[in-house]
């Protein structure tokens, strides 16, 4: 599963992936499997908490507390969901 997410913590948006480690992260935090998304949905906590460990992995300078980071955000979304399984194409047959 991955998510593009945009983040605003006050000095601009800029747009952030998870990656599995960060999955991996938020499923030790929270004691839930990242399968269980789907049934019991996501919480905006869920969701600051991927969007901080991802900043972190892209180098962008982030509070060394998630809460200090979530105190500074002004807009956090999903822009787009890779479901991390993609299907794939029915083959064609060549006349």
């Amino acid at each position: 599963m991955k998510l593009t997410l945009l983040v605003d913590a006050g000095e601009g948006p800029y747009q952030v992936q998870t990656s599995l480690y960060v999955i991996v992260q938020w499923e030790r935090k929270y004691k839930r499997k990242s399968s269980t998304i789907g049934e019991q949905g996501i919480s905006i906590e869920d969701l600051a908490f991927m969007a901080y460990e991802s900043s972190k992995l892209a180098s962008i300078t982030v509070p060394a507390v998630l809460d200090d980071f979530i105190k500074r955000l002004v807009t956090l979304e999903v822009v787009d969901n890779d479901p991390g399984n993609p299907t794939q194409a029915e083959p064609t047959a060549i006349p």
